[in-house]
């Protein structure tokens, strides 16, 4: 049976090989300027967590097969580093985290993907998020991400339906 919770320190190689063996769907189709080996160093997970990402992990027995994280921006909720082991991915995992992670706030929710990571954007939306226009994007990124200017360019946000009511006046 699969179980949701708080990921631990003792988590923190399985997020890493998580990430970046789910990451590897990345190489070849993000701009190559934006591709790294590692995609996230460990190092990156333990600065997220150190500035607010709370990550959450779906474990089945003593094995963890996806994580995503919630960080909490004042008038809203960012979805962050969301992962699935490609051995477990099409089996349910991301909606089950991504579930929970909606249970935990109250707040708009957006969440920032790469424009080219088409299976990305078609889940989301699958799950009643909307892409935001370029202009909109171009607006929160900055004020709600820290990410170098290329990123921006190279990247698209997803809104709940909470924002798409009342969020764009924020």
């Amino acid at each position: 049976m699969a179980t949701i919770r708080r990921s631990g320190d003792a988590d923190l190689d399985a997020m890493f090989a998580i990430v970046n063996d789910a990451a590897q769907a990345y190489r070849g189709v993000i701009p190559a300027d934006r591709w790294h080996e590692p995609y996230m160093p460990r190092e990156e997970i333990e600065r997220e967590i150190a500035d607010g990402v709370v990550f959450w992990v779906l474990e089945e027995g003593d094995r963890l097969l996806g994580i995503m994280g919630i960080q909490d921006k004042g008038e809203v909720a960012l979805v962050r580093h969301a992962y699935v082991s490609s051995a477990a991915q099409r089996k349910g995992v991301g909606t089950q985290l991504l579930r929970h992670v909606q249970a935990l706030t109250r707040k708009p929710v957006l969440i920032g993907t790469w424009a080219a990571a088409g299976w990305a954007i078609d889940f989301y939306r699958k799950h009643g998020f909307a892409l935001l226009s370029e202009e909109e994007k171009n607006r929160v990124l900055p004020r709600y991400w820290s990410i170098p200017a290329r990123q921006v360019e190279t990247s698209v946000v997803l809104a709940d339906a909470k924002w798409m009511k009342r969020g764009r006046a924020l």
